[in-house]
């Protein structure tokens, strides 16, 4: 199986971040501008945590907060879970489904490479599938 380097390799390395004392209306309005579900919270190039629209919605809406007074700090996930360039996918799928989390910080010594999603690991597991089932059926049929 694929390592997260490989995965990105075909997605790319963008990470999409926001300061721990910005206000959470402002993460909102970033995920949102970017059609993501989580921006990684950065204290200049150090990885702090990670804010989701889970947390919002879980630590601000259900808690009858304001998004505009909120620091994205009170919310966040801290610290974060994290897996290394060369960690195997589906020991990735294992983390999200057992920690019940939908994104993943890549992290190489103390740099933030990346971010792999649950989505994104769910399209290699059936890439993968499906090359393994063309194999087979190559193999059948010869």
């Amino acid at each position: 199986m694929r390592q997260v380097k490989h995965l990105l390799e075909g997605k790319g390395t963008d990470i999409f971040s926001i300061a721990p004392d910005a206000p959470v209306l402002e993460a909102i309005k970033h995920m949102a501008e970017r059609r993501v579900g989580a921006l990684l919270v950065m204290r200049g190039e150090r990885l702090v945590g990670i804010v989701s629209e889970r947390d919002y919605a879980r630590k601000v809406i259900l808690q009858g907060r304001s998004s505009a007074q909120t620091a994205v700090s009170e919310i966040m996930s801290s610290p974060a879970l994290t897996v290394g360039p060369d960690t195997d996918v589906f020991d990735c799928m294992r983390l999200c489904t057992d920690s019940r989390i939908r994104h993943l910080p890549v992290v190489s010594g103390d740099r933030v490479v990346g971010v792999i999603s649950i989505g994104d690991l769910v399209k290699e597991v059936i890439d993968a599938q499906a090359e393994q089932i063309e194999q087979l059926q190559r193999y059948i049929t010869s």
